[in-house]
């Protein structure tokens, strides 16, 4: 069963029934002995049906048992036995595996409280609520409570759930939510207490849960004496995958759940640690003893993933961490080049670069699908997209919403595609909807009286009536557009500045994380400066790149090959054979939104390591020297970037530095032949020696 593994795996698999961590570095087959440890159990006599194993996806715990079966089938275990019997021992390995507690922790809650809701004061018949149904109840609590009148700005639905979550997950008090995770949200401390009072209130009347409290009261009831009694005696194996992932109220539940710590075993790789913003702590790996006196830390360091000099690279960035389980990863891959830092003139020399990289690896047999492009944040990878698709390479983006299709871009868009064509009925609803005050109602009839004007905006809209809340911004709004329209084709950027202008006091009133938003903006005025019309710029963006797999199935793709965009946080788990790490500038990694404290800091040199530990077979890091302020072709004002701060000499010493750009000429590789310097200085001379003789 177990001769697969190599000594480190082995001993992992093989342990007795004492808490054990299984610290296993970037892909040191954590999976393969985290599988083979359950079918060990299995084997050696454990009732399966009293195995618990926790992961974070529901694929991921189906690929484990499946994996488990696979093992049990494979060497005739499986039957609770030692293995005799052969055959018929294998064919009961799919009942073995089947019967092991399989799942992520809320489906586990769930389950388990449908069992013992009644231990709590529950019915068995309660209802979950999904994202989108939380949302809606805390909105029915903030407008029955007031908040956000009066004119002071309160957080929206959505960001009052996030806090909610945080103060829940992380187990801290408000106040210090706010403070180190939410700070734009201080000024409404106190009407988000009230709100939570009343949500948590609603959810009691109506008796539903969110998918918080299915942690929470899987927690209450194994705190209870009774029912975390009847729950415990169900068990005695937990196993938990990704440790560096859980949050403290995790944590809480699987020290509860075992509290002597026999028969625990997690897994996981403290340098993998990047789920912060999800309330996840490193610390539940990190003290794992403290919870645990005893346990028995088993570490992984053979790397089966990347070749060595990419290991070596890696290795490096991670030993700078302030504090960390040591480990030295190793591997027998050989090959490969070393990591490559390429310093490039600014952003678009680095996207010229990369494409030029990326067709050429390509052309040497590495499929787009097998090489991705990492980034720290959404709108990095603008400028790239759209190259790409000017050079009709296609690709998928992951990590959520391209960044055309965020709500605020798509705000501002629309403003201009409403100048360019005042017939587009859905730029115009967009826009007027964004207005206070303003309606559908009286959106259609602004939008008809503009169509009966034949697209005059001041004709049709200066003095028409609007609800009393838009009166303050209307006329600033029909002045925009009045200058949109006699702009003409061209000065792109100057006509995304003035819709900036307009549309920046409205985003403030409709959206939380307003900074973040408006740099957002800034981009996409950037952008706009490599655009000769208007229509040439809208056109552009709207260019419609591959499905990607959060969409519904569409018609095939002829070009089946693509490559990959991802952010940092999405290509956890993933690996590539060409990886191309972006932005490497301070201020990009870190990023400047996560520089508040040393544990951000940290987390941020955790997430570069997890980007460059993704490629198989080559590393690339970019880092653009200058950042315009405003766009280049409207002014040359700029700055200097400074490398990545994780970019140390220790760290550089496993890189290969190259400088991008055009390849000299033929024929520049030197000086002309007949000038010198020193001929250069003799002319000048005549300015002021007179000439000899004279």
């Amino acid at each position: 069963m177990l001769h697969e593994l190599n000594p480190e795996q082995l001993a992992a698999a093989r342990h007795g029934d004492g808490p054990l961590l299984i610290v296993a570095g970037a892909g040191t087959g954590k999976t393969a002995t985290l599988v083979h440890r359950v079918a060990h159990l299995i084997g050696r006599g454990a009732d399966p049906r009293r195995i618990l194993l926790l992961t974070f996806t529901r694929r991921a715990a189906a690929e484990m048992l499946r994996r488990v079966e696979a093992v049990l089938a494979a060497s005739g275990g499986g039957a609770g036995g030692n293995g005799a019997g052969g055959g018929a021992a294998g064919a009961s390995a799919a009942h073995a595996s089947g019967r092991v507690w399989g799942g992520t922790f809320h489906a586990t809650a769930a389950r388990l409280l449908r069992i013992h809701a009644r231990d709590i004061g529950m019915t068995p018949d309660f209802t979950i609520m999904d994202r989108g149904d939380a949302e809606d109840l805390m909105h029915v609590a903030r407008t029955a409570l007031g908040l956000g009148r009066g004119g002071a700005r309160f957080p929206q639905k959505s960001t009052c759930l996030d806090v909610y979550s945080r103060c829940v997950n992380a187990q801290l008090p408000l106040n210090e939510v706010l403070h180190t995770a939410f700070p734009w949200c201080l000024p409404a401390e106190e009407g988000l207490a009230r709100l939570f009072a009343r949500y948590t209130d609603l959810k009691e009347e109506q008796q539903v849960l969110d998918y918080d409290d299915l942690l929470l009261f899987w927690r209450g009831l194994l705190a209870d004496p009774a029912g975390g009694a009847r729950v415990r005696e169900r068990f005695d194996h937990v196993l938990v995958d990704e440790l560096q992932d859980t949050n403290a109220l995790q944590a809480d539940i699987v020290s509860l759940l075992r509290p002597d710590g026999t028969g625990v075993t997690c897994v996981g790789d403290d340098a993998q640690a990047i789920y912060a913003f999800r309330a996840a702590t490193v610390r539940n790996i990190l003290d794992f003893e403290l919870r645990f006196p005893g346990a028995e830390v088993r570490t992984l360091t053979r790397n089966y993933r990347s070749t060595a000099a990419i290991v070596a690279a890696t290795n490096a960035i991670i030993a700078e961490a302030a504090e960390r389980r040591d480990k030295e990863l190793w591997t027998e891959r050989a090959g490969g080049g070393r990591p490559v830092l390429a310093t490039c003139r600014d952003d678009d020399e680095q996207t010229q670069w990369l494409c030029a990289r990326i067709l050429e690896h390509r052309e040497q047999g590495t499929e787009l699908k097998k090489q991705a492009v990492l980034f720290r944040a959404q709108h990095h990878s603008m400028s790239l997209e759209m190259e790409l698709s000017r050079r009709n390479i296609p690709f998928h983006k992951y990590g959520g919403l391209r960044f055309v299709e965020m709500a605020h871009v798509k705000d501002l868009v629309s403003f201009l595609r409403l100048a360019e064509n005042p017939r587009d009925a859905m730029a115009g609803l967009r826009v007027l909807g964004l207005i206070p005050g303003i309606g559908p109602k009286t959106a259609a009839a602004l939008l008809e009286a503009l169509g009966a004007a034949g697209g005059d905006f001041p004709a049709a809209w200066t003095g028409a009536r609007v609800p009393e809340p838009a009166r303050a911004v209307w006329p600033a709004v029909v002045e925009l557009f009045a200058t949109l329209t006699a702009a003409g084709p061209g000065e792109v950027p100057a006509q995304v500045h003035a819709a900036r202008s307009v549309y920046g006091p409205l985003l403030e009133r409709r959206y939380d994380n307003v900074q973040a938003r408006l740099r957002d903006l800034e981009q996409i005025e950037a952008l706009a400066a490599r655009s000769r019309t208007r229509s040439e710029f809208l056109a552009e963006l709207v260019l419609d790149p591959p499905a990607y797999t959060q969409e519904l199935a569409g018609p095939p793709l002829l070009d089946e090959d693509y490559l990959i965009l991802s952010t940092m946080h999405s290509a956890k788990g993933l690996e590539f054979d060409v990886v191309y790490v972006i932005h490497a500038a301070d201020g990009n990694i870190p990023s400047d939104m996560a520089t508040g404290s040393s544990a951000e800091l940290e987390e941020e040199r955790r997430l570069f390591y997890v980007a460059c530990t993704r490629a198989r077979e080559q590393l690339y890091v970019t880092h653009p020297l200058r950042y315009y302020t405003q766009p280049w072709a409207k002014a040359d004002t700029h700055g200097y970037a400074q490398r990545s701060r994780f970019l140390t000499p220790a760290v550089l010493a496993h890189f290969e530095q190259v400088q991008t750009g055009p390849e000299p000429a033929a024929g520049d590789e030197g000086p002309l032949g007949r000038v010198t310097t020193a001929s250069i200085r003799a002319g000048v001379r005549a300015l002021w020696e007179a000439p000899a003789g004279a």
